[in-house]
């Protein structure tokens, strides 16, 4: 049998939702945690180790009846930068949007410094990302920095 003759595995269409497409394998479940994904009652469909023109290999997350906020799309972003969110609605796609590490971020990540007020006190936390490439986020507030390797999820 020809390789060509060989079926393929199609995974349906979703008529309303969103597919967060090209997202770094290692990172798929680490993006299904931090969107709260694990525990919804949308259906979620997901791949690992996807073959990918662009990347090598990629993952993909389809979300039925589920749409993205901004503060949501930064945490992406923060975990999966590579990531493209496409909006489906009557199974057509409405938008894409390519996500971006935003020059702040706030309230989404812990400060890895203990001893920052935002730790021990009801104050919002607010970082300047100094390095987007490696990830390294400065905080507003005691001046740590925390790096890609210790980033914890609020």
């Amino acid at each position: 049998m020809k390789p060509e003759s060989r079926k393929k595995l199609i995974v349906s269409a979703i008529q309303n939702g969103t597919v967060i497409d090209h997202i770094p394998s290692h990172a798929v479940i680490q993006v299904m945690r931090i969107l709260n994904l694990i525990q919804t009652d949308h259906q979620v469909l997901f791949g690992m180790n996807l073959d990918s023109k662009k990347y090598g290999n990629k993952g993909i997350i389809k979300i039925r009846d589920k749409f993205f906020d901004d503060v949501e799309i930064n945490k992406i972003a923060l975990v999966a930068p590579t990531a493209t969110l496409i909006e489906i609605r009557d199974f057509e796609v409405i938008s894409k949007k390519q996500a971006e590490i935003p020059d702040i971020v706030e309230g989404i990540v812990k400060c890895f410094n203990p001893k920052c007020i935002t730790n021990y006190e009801q104050v919002r936390t607010r970082f300047r990302v100094i390095d987007k490439q490696n990830l390294r986020l400065l905080c507003h507030y005691c001046e740590k920095i925390t790096k890609n390797e210790n980033i914890e999820f609020i």
